[in-house]
């Protein structure tokens, strides 16, 4: 039985997108993004050194026939400046698909609500396949899925912090209530993390820091991917009710 994520019309194996950021070195970038499996590999087009055709950047190291790419708009501070971001992307790799981010503060690096919003309304306007990074806010989650974004992205915690999952309440809502899939991104730290979100009913993770900064990324990738497909099975499957009381798991004849 196929079981495919489904994003703007693009059907995908992999629950697990990754990004490119904060890595020693490119081989370990590219090492631990092939062990991770994942199909979607998201790129800061901000940070991107553009100015010399010649000199290679992250673009360079990806067979763009085996991965999708997705642009984000990180080091935006306004929504002016991701909308302008958006669009450089957009001539830059030939797909209309942004990750947006609007992020004022670099202390705390949550995201502007409203920037966001605001930001998703004119890039729909503009024809692109919006994914925003958001806080876990169901009652935003819900506007920008009616506005037509292509899925939402709640954070688990703060960006690179590694806490894990701190918004599980509030994301169990937005999953509940979204008509988009929704991904957890942000503050992940171990494959159970992202098991747990996929147990929970997300419909995929996005995990950067947490592979890019482990010992081992290669490693690391490839437990990612198995704790997605583990979250994921162990949500088809279905979970026993959770019970105050303790049940016999060996019921029957000869009991007393």
């Amino acid at each position: 039985m196929s079981d495919q994520l489904t994003i703007a019309g693009k059907n995908f194996d992999s629950r697990l997108m990754v990004g490119t950021g904060r890595h020693r070195s490119m081989d370990e970038m590219v090492s631990s993004i092939e062990a991770s499996g994942a199909q979607i590999v998201t790129v800061a087009i901000g940070r991107l050194d553009l100015s010399n055709p010649q000199e290679k950047t992250i673009l360079d190291f990806f067979d763009w026939d085996k991965y999708t790419i997705l642009p984000n708009t990180a080091g935006s501070k306004t929504a002016e400046q991701a909308i302008l971001t958006a669009r450089l992307g957009r001539e830059v790799t030939g797909t209309n698909w942004v990750k947006l981010e609007v992020i004022p503060e670099p202390s705390h690096l949550l995201p502007d609500p409203i920037g966001t919003y605001e930001a998703a309304k004119e890039l729909i306007a503009d024809g692109f396949s919006v994914l925003p990074y958001i806080h876990a806010d169901p009652v935003l989650a819900t506007r920008l899925c009616d506005m037509g974004c292509s899925t939402v992205m709640p954070l688990g915690s703060a960006i690179g912090s590694g806490q894990g999952i701190l918004t599980m309440e509030e994301i169990r809502l937005i999953i509940d209530e979204a008509s988009v899939p929704v991904v957890v991104d942000a503050g992940l730290a171990v494959p159970s993390d992202a098991s747990q979100a996929l147990e929970a009913g997300a419909d995929a993770v996005l995990v950067n820091t947490a592979i890019a900064q482990s010992p081992d990324p290669e490693s690391m990738g490839e437990a990612f991917k198995l704790g997605v497909l583990a979250g994921r099975k162990a949500y088809l499957a279905g979970r026993i009710p959770s019970r105050s009381t303790a049940v016999s798991s060996s019921p029957g004849a000869g009991a007393n």
